[in-house]
């Protein structure tokens, strides 16, 4: 019976992919989850940008962030000082080992998502994102 709904399939979908994707992650033994994988991305794109803003980006809450962030620090993957500028911003910046440890799992990612595109052509990949980025305009707050 949940198989008939949609959004049931879908966050089933989401759970198997992210299951797949850690654990070939985990497999080539490098020690980063998928979640700060996400956020060191983010930063590594947008650096200036505030916990509230990368949280938007990864769909977390800020004090999830806070938390990853913290520990992308202690990994050594990132550094943090406080702005000269403006003492409530912090700025962020990828360590040399933060970036190679982006490029060692960029292929293990690229892999991850061929895996789970394969039997689907490129027109019925661009139909599935016109028709999930759909259901999420229609479930956006109305003003």
């Amino acid at each position: 019976m949940l198989n008939t709904i949609i959004f049931y399939v879908l966050d089933k979908t989401i759970k198997q992919y992210r299951q797949f994707a850690q654990a070939n992650i985990d497999r080539a033994g490098i020690d980063i989850t998928i979640d700060q994988w996400l956020v060191l991305n983010v930063i590594r794109e947008a650096p200036a940008l505030g916990q509230l803003e990368i949280g938007e980006r990864v769909f977390k809450d800020q004090a999830s962030v806070a938390r990853i962030i913290e520990l992308l620090v202690k990994k050594n993957l990132l550094v943090q000082t406080a702005s000269q500028q403006d003492r409530r911003r912090v700025n962020r910046a990828i360590t040399t080992q933060g970036q190679q440890l982006l490029e060692d799992v960029a292929p293990i990612i690229t892999q991850n998502r061929s895996t789970a595109l394969q039997g689907l052509s490129d027109s019925a990949i661009q139909q599935l994102r016109q028709t999930l980025e759909t259901i999420f305009r229609n479930c956006q707050p109305t003003l």
